[in-house]
């Protein structure tokens, strides 16, 4: 017979490591499956200010790994693997991933998501010469050059303060004449004396031929082409819903991303959804932990109810 776990996670970023600590501590036999980085999205994060009792010094990989070692500690399970269908035509889930299959009376998805491609010429063909969606792991590359940073939001603005200790001059690219971002963040932004913005504008093109030389933005509003002489272009437009493999099986909105209830249940008895995979209003370490929570909670009471356990 297979092992049957209480609560098999799929994601091991801060809502399903959450939700690992929780189902853990209520004595549930609780098992993560990560395809890739425990810590998700937050060890691309260079510095924590918005995660409470965060500062001062705390990165998104030193939190990420605490976060985990907390976890193993009550007893989480962990196994690298990716996911590929979820089985719930009976009261006993199966999880089939490419390298085994995991038996569960619940399923906890935190598969998180990934940043979204901004779509302009050369920006697939250049991904690693040039296009970077992640400051902490490749700004070093760009030590003391010229660089631009497309987009507007809290991610854009806290990784273009972040890149600005490692290159030499910086132009954020934004397609509004206003950012998104946080108050505090914006005005640390237009403080930095290393930092440009190219409002009202979009990029079109990079410009080079093994490497980034340049990246070509156009003025909306004029309908004028120039050209930035930089080395590098950094890429934070949003974020796309790992869920691709989940279509069908559970509601979603047009976007892909998973519609749940204030207690994490999705339209699947016993099947739960957390964390930036999750449709929400707020995509942050908090609330995808806030989101593990609950969803292990829920599922300890579904367990509970349906096993009397």
């Amino acid at each position: 017979m297979p092992e049957i776990y209480d609560v098999v996670i799929i994601g091991g970023g801060p809502a399903g490591l959450s939700a690992g600590l929780y189902g853990s501590r209520a004595r549930l036999d609780t098992l993560i499956i990560e395809k890739s980085k425990y810590g998700g999205q937050t060890t691309t994060t260079s510095e924590l200010e918005n995660y409470p009792g965060s500062i001062p010094n705390c990165t998104g990989p030193s939190l990420s790994q605490r976060m985990k070692e907390q976890a193993a500690s009550f007893g989480t399970k962990f196994v690298k693997d990716e996911v590929a269908s979820i089985d719930a035509s009976s009261d006993i889930r199966i999880v089939k991933c490419k390298d085994e299959q995991y038996h569960a009376r619940t399923v906890i998805i935190a598969s998180g998501a990934e940043p979204a491609m901004a779509g302009f010429k050369g920006e697939s063909e250049f991904r690693g010469r040039g296009v970077s969606y992640c400051a902490t792991c490749d700004a070093d590359f760009f030590t003391d050059l010229d660089v631009a940073l497309i987009g507007g939001g809290d991610s854009a603005l806290t990784e273009a303060l972040y890149l600005t200790k490692f290159v030499n001059k910086l132009t954020i690219v934004h397609r509004r004449d206003a950012f998104r971002g946080t108050k505090s963040l914006q005005e640390r932004v237009f403080d930095n004396p290393k930092i440009d913005i190219a409002w009202n504008s979009i990029p079109v093109g990079i410009v080079g031929d093994e490497i980034v030389e340049g990246l070509k933005i156009k003025n909306k509003l004029t309908g004028e082409v120039t050209t930035l002489n930089v080395n590098g272009v950094f890429v934070f437009v949003g974020l796309n819903p790992l869920s691709d493999f989940l279509k069908g099986f559970v509601d979603m909105d047009e976007k892909g991303y998973i519609l749940t209830d204030d207690e994490m249940k999705t339209n699947i008895p016993g099947v739960f959804a957390a964390g930036d995979v999750r449709q929400k209003t707020l995509r942050q370490v908090v609330t995808a932990a806030s989101d593990g929570a609950v969803a292990a909670t829920s599922a300890e009471r579904y367990i509970a109810s349906k096993f009397g356990e």
